[in-house]
């Protein structure tokens, strides 16, 4: 949660940019927002953004750590295990937080709508009540399995990577157990889950965001998404907004790890 007070901006551009449609840049999103919405309009959905690490990154951080020391107790994990245990984190991590996602995705996507089209959200408990009164209590989990695979590969690729990636320079003698250590094994990781979780990232947020009409949904699932993506938009639309996502995801995995790493030091000199 205090990670992303940082980057909730990114994340809000991010999600734009997705949902554009047609080819953009991060320069005319961001000037966009500023024009028509102010610089204020960075921080929309802030309230969603921190539910959503309050019951999604819970859940899967802790659900790892659990499976972790299990897997731990007699030899180290292989960097498969590893992925195995994150995915598994990460699928149970998104059923918990997919009603603050969908709150998320339509939160910071309402500026770029018509005035009249507009959901105008107050905030995310706000966003709850009225999308269960409105659509009813199944819409919180809408997009659910595209959630799911994402975080599946998300954390597969994150958890793993940071684990492995610190657990390597460790053990090579390239740094010692510090901030340092963190950081750059933070910034590897960020990288290596930009680049395998952005498709399915974008067909969950285009997902979470459609409207039904007559009682037809715009996409039917994720790879209806993709497949329309890429003939309506270019195979490399898939990795739209790459650049605002890894400057999201990667300072977000580098303050999340950081912070974890530090209240863990902090748990075991006062609580273990």
């Amino acid at each position: 949660m205090a990670a992303t007070c940082f980057v909730q901006p990114l994340d809000l551009i991010k999600n734009r940019m997705q949902l554009s449609g047609t080819k953009t840049s991060t320069m005319s999103i961001v000037s966009s927002i500023v024009k028509r919405e102010g610089f204020l309009a960075f921080y929309t959905g802030l309230s969603a953004g921190l539910l959503r690490q309050g019951t999604y990154t819970t859940a899967r951080l802790g659900t790892y750590a659990w499976l972790s020391e299990n897997a731990s107790k007699d030899s180290q994990p292989s960097v498969l295990i590893k992925a195995l245990m994150g995915s598994a984190a990460g699928c149970v991590g998104a059923f918990v937080g997919t009603p603050a996602e969908v709150a998320l995705i339509r939160m910071t996507a309402d500026g770029r709508l018509p005035l009249a089209e507009r959901r105008n959200y107050k905030n995310v408990f706000n966003a709850l009540v009225r999308i269960v009164r409105e659509e009813g209590v199944l819409a919180l989990w809408r997009g659910t399995i595209p959630t799911m695979g994402r975080a599946m590969v998300v954390n597969a690729a994150q958890l793993a990577s940071y684990s492995h990636t610190k657990e390597v320079l460790l053990n090579n003698g390239y740094f010692q157990e510090g901030i340092t250590l963190h950081f750059v094994s933070s910034m590897i990781s960020g990288l290596v889950t930009t680049a395998a979780s952005i498709p399915v990232d974008i067909a969950k947020t285009r997902i979470q965001n459609m409207k039904v009409v007559d009682g037809k949904p715009e996409f039917k699932g994720t790879i209806d998404v993709i497949v329309r993506v890429c003939r309506n938009e270019g195979l490399l639309s898939l990795w739209k907004g790459f650049f605002p996502y890894y400057a999201r995801l990667g300072p977000h995995t580098v303050l999340t790890f950081i912070f974890l790493e530090q209240m863990n030091a902090m748990y075991k000199t006062y609580f273990a």
